[in-house]
């Protein structure tokens, strides 16, 4: 019941809409690959996914972009900011993750308004599950 009051109260209210924008902000960054220069940031991926094919490559950047599967168990704060997915390497299926962090326009610290894209720089990062 606190939880429904919260949600209900002034200060849930602008909570929740902060956290519905800053998912609307990941999820433009991530389904444009970084083309939407409103919301600035990078793409890397470690090593083991460089090491993958060309395929493959091209198989990550469709998943990333086109994810849409948020639940409870990826996503339990909203943010859009997390995604698993598989792709085929040369017959194999591999398992990977997405993710986003949010830093200052350094790309020094944590983000002190990750809500504002005028302060917050995202980094997407590809990866195998054992690079987590």
């Amino acid at each position: 019941m606190a939880e429904t009051q919260m949600e209900h109260s002034p200060e849930g209210a602008n909570e929740a809409a902060r956290i519905a924008q800053i998912a609307e902000q990941n999820d433009r960054f991530r389904s444009t690959w970084g083309a939407d220069f409103t919301i600035p940031g990078q793409i890397v991926m470690t090593q083991g996914v460089a090491a993958l094919s060309a395929e493959a490559h091209i198989e990550i950047m469709t998943s990333v972009m086109l994810f849409s599967e948020f639940t409870e168990d990826n996503d339990p704060y909203g943010y859009h900011d997390f995604g698993v997915f598989s792709v085929n390497d040369d017959g194999d299926s591999v398992k990977l993750y997405w993710k986003i962090d949010l830093f200052d326009a350094a790309y020094q610290f944590g983000s002190d308004d990750c809500a504002d894209p005028v302060k917050t720089r995202r980094v997407l990062t590809i990866l195998h599950p054992s690079e987590y």
